[in-house]
């Protein structure tokens, strides 16, 4: 590595570490009607939020996702539609950037470390959501049917499930981390320069149509599990599989 590479690491950290600590931020223009690029992070940042809760609140129901299971099952699907809105928020950003808008352009991307984080996150976490919503869909027996064999390991529907899961984990963290400051600041704590961001009505809809999705799909999901709210379905001789996460 070149003196000039590793300067240019040291940079892209500091800028990235700057960024998580909320020092530095991206100078949003602030547009009629929907706030433009001002609108979309904050509509960003409160989704954001929302899916923090929900992630925590399941990681907490591992503890005992047998009893929990129930819990489990709604919260999963209940990440769901704040989680497909979170990524078309930041995609549409992407590609009004890329198409050349003067605002979104103006604006600059994010650091570059969180640029190349960003679609790990996305497709982990759509990964761990699908794999765990196939696993409602094929009920418990199937979703331990190997499909295919790797290195002698015996590759399921769980087993997917539980790999995207440890990948969502690390990715999600990480992302956490670099996000976590720069979003309460956009949120609930007062904005330092006292601008006001048209298109807070809208915003608010987009997340009640959000939460209303999320609600619907919870209760059509538990009326339909699978089998796996059923005690029955954890079998004492499966071992470390049965206290995995077996759902979204």
């Amino acid at each position: 590595m070149t003196a000039g590479e590793g300067s240019a690491i040291r940079g892209m950290a500091v800028e990235a570490v700057e960024t998580a600590m909320g020092r530095e931020h991206r100078d949003d223009a602030v547009l009629e009607r929907t706030g433009g690029p001002a609108g979309n992070a904050r509509l960003t940042a409160w989704t954001g939020l929302v899916l923090l809760v929900l992630a925590v609140a399941e990681l907490v129901t591992l503890l005992d996702v047998r009893g929990l299971i129930s819990w489990h099952l709604a919260l999963g699907v209940l990440l769901v539609p704040p989680a497909l809105l979170k990524t078309g928020t930041t995609g549409w950003r992407i590609v009004r950037y890329y198409l050349g808008d003067r605002s979104y352009r103006a604006a600059g991307p994010p650091p570059l470390l969180l640029r190349l984080l960003g679609p790990l996150v996305v497709a982990s976490t759509l990964a761990v959501l699908g794999t765990g919503l196939s696993l409602v869909v094929l009920g418990t027996d199937s979703s331990r049917h190997g499909f295919l064999t790797v290195a002698g390991q015996r590759i399921d529907a769980l087993t997917l499930h539980q790999a995207s899961f440890a990948v969502w984990v690390v990715a999600t963290g990480l992302h956490l981390l670099a996000r976590a400051v720069p979003a309460l600041q956009l949120t609930v704590l007062p904005d330092s320069g006292g601008r006001r961001v048209p298109g807070p009505a809208k915003r608010a809809v987009a997340l009640l149509v959000t939460a209303a999705l999320a609600a619907g799909g919870a209760t059509l999901v538990l009326a339909k599990d699978g089998g796996w709210r059923s005690q029955s379905s954890f079998r004492d001789d499966e071992g470390p599989a049965q206290h995995a996460p077996l759902a979204p």
